[in-house]
């Protein structure tokens, strides 16, 4: 039978839940923001190479987000268009609520939830299994990259760059090759591997890609961009 919850045993049985997967973790919420306790539950589970899944729906990631995300070997993130859901679940008990992850919903905010035991009730855990896996089918999986910072002593006229793809004059970022438009055309295949036609720092004609964005003679002067 499914469980009613307030804020409190929402709290409780989301943290109940990441600690009990010993097969695999799904955790769908809109916002990418998780907190520190809940991070070192995820890391533990990571050590151990539990499967796990996090669905998200605004892409609005800051570099330590990115960077911890980066290090968790067995965690694969996938970005879901109009996502809205809460949905946290192992391979023996889901929660739905209105809880996002992240530390303000948890200590702030007045929240309830639906807590279901695959024992107690196999055909309600499987249609929200079953609607979960939907969601994993439709949501892209991102790869996500460790978040490079630009050394201070770079010299300031190598400050800007250019555009791999249309030679359009952008800030210097190894991480960010392309302009805004040019990323937007880029961002629908995500191909990291597709050549362009310039080299990121001098602009000439190079076969330059996402992941190797300048030339081989730009990259001999600039290694410190590449650390």
């Amino acid at each position: 039978m499914a469980k009613f919850l307030d804020t409190t045993g929402v709290s409780d049985n989301l943290t109940k839940i990441i600690k009990n997967a010993n097969d695999r973790l799904i955790l769908i919420s809109p916002y990418l923001k998780i907190s520190d306790r809940l991070k070192d539950l995820i890391q533990d589970k990571n050590i151990f190479k539990i499967d796990i899944r996090i669905i998200y729906g605004k892409n609005e990631l800051n570099p330590d987000q990115i960077n911890w995300l980066k290090s968790m070997n067995y965690v694969k993130t996938s970005f879901c268009k109009n996502l809205h859901a809460k949905c946290y679940l192992n391979e023996k008990e889901a929660l739905i609520t209105s809880m996002n992850l992240h530390e303000f919903s948890q200590q702030n905010n007045e929240e309830m939830g639906i807590y279901v035991s695959k024992n107690d009730d196999g055909e309600l855990y499987d249609e929200i299994n079953h609607e979960a896996q939907r969601l994993i089918r439709n949501s892209d999986e991102i790869i996500v990259s460790v978040q490079k910072v630009i050394k201070s002593d770079i010299n300031s006229n190598k400050s800007k760059g250019f555009c791999i793809r249309c030679k359009a004059q952008i800030k210097l970022n190894p991480d960010a090759p392309y302009c805004n438009e040019c990323y937007k055309i880029w961002n629908e295949y995500k191909n990291e591997e597709y050549i362009e036609k310039y080299c990121m720092i001098c602009g000439k004609n190079n076969d330059s890609t996402f992941l190797k964005p300048v030339c081989k003679e730009c990259y001999k002067d600039n290694k410190k961009l590449f650390k």
